[in-house]
């Protein structure tokens, strides 16, 4: 009888094993994703998307959970408090993340934090104001201020709601005050002092903040950075040091699109090199992450789209070269992970995401 009951605990501590060990590597790593908008969450254009990770290299999907304009982009459970911040168009999020799971793709939470066109209209209190009225950048774009804590705890709920769902990993975008505000502050009527180190204070406290208050739902927590930001001791206009937010999370992506740089490296024109931009940023970054006692796993966003806007002799149109270019350029500084990046989630064909 006691031969039974042992051998009864080795089979079910081997399934056990087995079942951990397989929940564990459900979602393989390295972690390579690419971009979803939560429109694209349904139709053709989201079996076009399951399509391209299920038969590639590419694990993962990053979707818009709060978006770019401050929309809950599902209905919430009736106990929730962001009720008048939702547009739906995730129609059955249960559904989505069970489909993720079933194709083994990890899924990702986009949560656009101070970019907040809907909490700027409903709290103009905890925005920037001008004698106008709420301030829009250029683009029509509201910013809340990260000096306000019931603006961190407004977004920490609704990483919550993501966790909650389903979601492994928040993604917070926007972490940041609006671009070039040291020139525009003096100008400006709002909470917090206008100087750029209570600024890069307010930014790393809020991700601080956030990982904390995220502990519990077991989610990894990681932000998106300006490239820039990497390559300066830090940048004290929109708040962000590179260093200090990467103490606080578990993954740092670094927006590195070669289009968005200016000269930067000794590149006069950086859209035409992707190998040796991505190349030099990713010494950059390696050499500051080095320098952190635990450092988070890099991730950076690379470029699949073409920087028409640059003008003639500026850029290229961006295909599968240029995306491996970029990949073999990060494998070589020995960074294995990144995110894609194409607005309308229309990603470029028959590319080797491995191409070591």
């Amino acid at each position: 009888m006691r031969k039974v009951f042992v051998l009864a605990i080795v089979i079910a501590t081997f399934f056990t094993f087995n079942n951990i060990r397989a929940s564990t590597h459900e979602w393989k790593e390295p972690i390579r994703g690419i971009y979803v908008t939560a429109s694209n969450t349904q139709g053709p254009q989201f079996k076009q998307l399951l399509n391209l990770v299920k038969e590639t290299d590419l694990n993962a999907m990053v979707i818009d959970i709060k978006d770019d304009h401050g929309n809950l982009t599902f209905n919430p459970e009736k106990k929730s408090s962001y009720f008048r911040a939702i547009r739906p168009v995730i129609t059955n999020p249960k559904e989505l993340i069970q489909t993720l799971k079933k194709n083994h793709i990890y899924p990702i939470a986009r949560i656009v934090v101070f970019k907040d066109n809907v909490l700027a209209n409903a709290h103009p209190g905890w925005s920037f104001k001008t004698s106008q009225g709420i301030w829009r950048s250029s683009r029509g774009d509201s910013f809340t201020n990260p000096f306000q804590k019931e603006v961190w705890d407004y977004n920490i709920g609704m990483a919550i709601e993501a966790a909650t769902l389903g979601f492994k990993e928040i993604q917070f975008d926007y972490v940041r005050f609006p671009e070039k505000f040291e020139a525009i502050e003096g100008s400006l009527t709002y909470s917090g002092k206008n100087n750029g180190s209570h600024r890069v204070a307010a930014v790393t406290g809020f991700v601080k903040y956030a990982k904390e208050k995220l502990t519990p739902y077991g989610v990894k927590v990681s932000v998106d950075t300006f490239g820039n930001a990497t390559v300066i001791p830090e940048a004290r206009g929109i708040g962000q040091n590179f260093s200090q937010i990467s103490q606080h999370v578990d993954v740092i992506s670094a927006m590195i699109y070669p289009s968005h740089w200016t000269s930067n490296f000794g590149i006069t024109k950086p859209d035409l090199e992707p190998f040796r931009l991505v190349e030099a940023y990713a010494k950059v970054e390696n050499s500051r992450l080095k320098k952190l006692t635990t450092p988070p796993k890099s991730r950076p966003w690379l470029q699949d789209f073409t920087a028409t806007w640059l003008g003639k002799g500026n850029y290229k149109v961006y295909g599968k070269q240029e995306i491996e270019d970029q990949i073999r350029a990060l494998h070589a500084q020995g960074i294995d992970e990144f995110l894609l990046w194409n607005g309308s989630n229309h990603y470029t064909v028959n590319v080797d995401y491995t191409p070591y």
